[in-house]
């Protein structure tokens, strides 16, 4: 029987899902989904390792929380569509791992206790990656659940990069500059190895722009320094989130405004960005598609937070070699490329037009010294590789012991342990 693992990404406004077929060389995609709210409607679409789709699914809203409703008919689905699927491990996507995880960890309630505590550092995300666990352990409870962390990536970060300007007891207890999306960045860094190892192990900015949106820069494929930093509302603006903001503006609503901490919570995550600046959308392509000079506004402010970004980093690097865009903007957005990219040659940067409008794979000219990708991120493909890494580690180490003190001494240990 083909044993298979299921991955779970529960983004702030989207549940994704896949399941992989265990190969001898690496996990081979068989289905992946999407749900999501669009309007006062909730979509699902899975497709099949070729990209075909193979079930639609449209509901009304209601008044059940978007990601309860969304894992419930995923649930059902998968039931439906693989009675048999003999899954061996389950991977799951966490925003936040603190100081506690630099790499994958397998789940256990002790590990569940320690990542409900970082939920006020990743709101809007956390919660819904552990409630995506916590349903997934209760479907298949005995398979290892495998978490794997978006600031993992960035735990190489030298000092100066990783660090605020607070008393250094603060850095001590874990107040630090974390970065996200790293799993995003992890996938595109193995995707550009495969294509350009030159550039891979180069000086590479990467742009993640989408509802949540962040920059990092890489050397040899190691983050070293990016835009988001202790949570997720540091650096860029967007969908909803404020992204850079002067510490005595929260200072102010607190003591002059007299706003509570939750509202200011509120107001940073869900109430500002994108939507905020406009007031029409925090979606890019409905603020595209708008004749209000709000939307425009927004989306130069956007831009300019990019370019700054941009700057920012490459200087970091002390130059650039290239820079790859990915993210549902990043993809998508060939005018917000665009307005980036424009007067960039100071960077080395020579912009396609065309290949920019057709998002081209490579949107930069021949002559660019920069060579500019755009690429699809693979974070699922990612979870699944290091679920699986997890499964071959545990393996090894069985089989490790099984040399050293017998096979009937370990299976007897393995017998006597508690469920």
């Amino acid at each position: 029987m083909t044993s298979n693992v299921v991955t779970l990404n529960a983004g702030s406004s989207s549940l994704k899902f896949a399941l992989y077929e265990l190969t001898d060389h690496a996990p081979r995609l068989r289905v992946a989904g999407l749900a999501e709210t669009v309007g006062t409607e909730r979509h699902m679409t899975v497709r099949d390792g070729s990209g075909e789709v193979i079930h639609r699914e449209t509901w009304n809203a209601g008044v059940r929380p978007f990601h309860a409703d969304a894992l419930h008919r995923v649930l059902a689905w998968w039931r439906s569509a693989f009675p048999e699927p003999n899954i061996v491990a389950a991977g799951h996507r966490v925003a936040h791992g603190g100081v506690f995880y630099a790499g994958p960890v397998t789940v256990t309630d002790a590990v569940m206790v320690q990542l409900r505590a970082l939920v006020p550092l990743a709101p809007l995300h956390q919660p819904h990656n552990l409630a995506g666990i916590e349903v997934a352990r209760e479907a298949w409870p005995d398979v290892p659940h495998v978490a794997c962390f978006d600031t993992s990536f960035h735990r190489v970060h030298p000092f100066v990069n990783d660090v605020f300007a607070l008393p250094r007891h603060f850095y001590d207890e874990g107040v630090r500059r974390y970065g996200f999306h790293g799993l995003s960045y992890e996938s595109v860094i193995g995707r550009l190895r495969a294509i350009a190892p030159l550039h891979a192990a180069g000086r590479v900015v990467i742009a993640h722009l989408g509802n949540g949106a962040s920059m990092c820069a890489t050397r040899d494929g190691l983050s070293v320094a990016s835009s988001m930093s202790f949570t997720g509302l540091d650096g860029l603006a967007m969908g909803t989130r404020c992204g850079q903001i002067d510490p005595g503006v929260v200072l102010y609503l607190l003591q002059d405004r007299r706003m509570s901490a939750a509202a200011i919570n509120d107001l940073l995550y869900k109430e500002s960005g994108l939507r905020g600046l406009s007031g029409v959308s925090a979606d890019m392509r409905e603020l595209e598609a708008s004749n209000r000079p709000e939307a425009a506004e927004a989306i130069a402010y956007f831009v300019s937070r990019v370019r700054y970004e941009l700057g920012g980093l490459a200087a970091e690097l002390k130059g650039l070699d290239a820079v790859v865009f990915c993210g549902g903007i990043g993809e998508r957005a060939w005018r917000v490329r665009e307005s980036v990219l424009q007067d960039e040659a100071w960077l080395g940067i020579e912009l396609d037009h065309k290949a920019n409008r057709d998002s081209a794979p490579v949107i930069s000219t021949d002559d660019s010294r920069v060579r500019v990708y755009v690429m699809p991120s693979d974070e699922e493909g990612v979870i699944a590789r290091h679920a699986v890494g997890m499964l071959d580690r545990a393996a090894a180490e069985a089989a490790a012991i099984a040399n050293l003190f017998g096979q009937d001494m370990v299976q007897g240990a393995m017998d006597a342990a508690p469920a």
